[in-house]
């Protein structure tokens, strides 16, 4: 259910229990709640001339394939910085944000991903620390993507400006 055993507050082993609809970890000491709070993670997607920027991932999951920069959000950091953040981390360039594209999640699944568009700003696309190389490539040109929902991201950024946001909906996961 969770990666934590014992109570933050007394320390004592925490048992699963109903609360509010959903089996939780309580403490049976001193009747705190663990709640299992999802991850954040965003990606920003931007390109030159048509073309999006996708980084060859250097560890898993989807070692070796392409994405989007993208990553968890930090706690206290705003979405939009976060994006910003992952976009220098993984490819070398400054982006701007210009709007948001998409949101995706599924029952079951763990992390929300908030996916906006982005210009490029400044700098040379370069592979950081996560990417064995970076590239530029045609819709119709891509390279075997790292994550099913990476063409859904793509056609939404290639949709435009006046396009509305999605909601993607992963299958659920027992």
């Amino acid at each position: 259910m969770a990666d934590v055993t014992y109570c933050p507050k007394c320390a004592a082993r925490l048992v699963e229990k109903l609360h509010a609809g959903a089996m939780r970890l309580a403490c049976p000491a001193c009747d705190f709640i663990h709640y299992n709070d999802p991850k954040v993670a965003v990606a920003v997607i931007t390109g030159l001339h048509g073309r999006v920027l996708l980084a060859r991932r250097n560890h898993e999951p989807g070692m070796g394939l392409w994405t989007f920069p993208s990553g968890f959000v930090d706690r206290g950091e705003a979405l939009e910085t976060a994006a910003v953040r992952e976009a220098r981390e993984e490819t070398g360039v400054e982006v701007g944000i210009d709007r948001l594209l998409a949101v995706r999640s599924g029952d079951g699944h763990p992390v929300i991903l908030v996916a906006f568009a982005g210009t490029i700003l400044s700098g040379e696309a370069a592979p950081g620390d996560e990417a064995y190389e970076v590239g530029f490539f045609a819709a119709h040109e891509l390279p075997e993507l790292a994550f099913p929902h990476d063409r859904d991201l793509i056609d939404a950024w290639l949709a435009g400006p006046d396009a509305a946001p999605a909601v993607l909906r992963l299958p659920a996961r027992s």
